[in-house]
């Protein structure tokens, strides 16, 4: 069975080197980028299943990204990973297109499993911000 393809996006680098040591075991790790506009190019660049997306970024905020994704009608799915708990950003989360997301304390008990509901094509909210 082939692994799934993730592209993983965070403007801090030791997080996105934390990320790829995380996951790297079970999925494969298309690339990195560490900006919006450097997301956006890689995704069509490297066409992977899923993109984990930060939202507070430099050039192109995340929900901008997940938004010009759905808009040019990417394959990639977008899983959401960030430090933001409130319901307005969840919701604009989803609005902008978002399949999964999970809050940065809950990485280690959500991101896997998230990973794998949104490639399934369900979505995906860490249980912490279930009401």
């Amino acid at each position: 069975m082939a692994l799934i393809r993730v592209l993983l996006v965070d403007d801090n680098g030791e997080m996105l080197t934390d990320l790829r040591d995380e996951l790297s075991a079970e999925f494969e790790i298309a690339g990195t980028a560490e900006n919006g506009e450097q997301a956006v190019r890689e995704v069509f660049r490297l066409e992977p299943d899923i993109v984990v997306l930060d939202i507070t970024m430099p050039v192109m905020n995340g929900l901008q990204v997940a938004s010009l994704l759905r808009e040019k009608r990417s394959a990639t799915k977008i899983l959401f990973l960030t430090i933001h708990e409130e319901p307005e950003y969840i919701s604009a989360a989803f609005s902008a297109g978002a399949c999964g997301y999970v809050t940065k304390r809950r990485l280690a008990s959500d991101l896997r499993a998230a990973i794998r509901e949104v490639y399934d094509g369900r979505n995906f909210l860490s249980p912490s911000l279930q009401k």
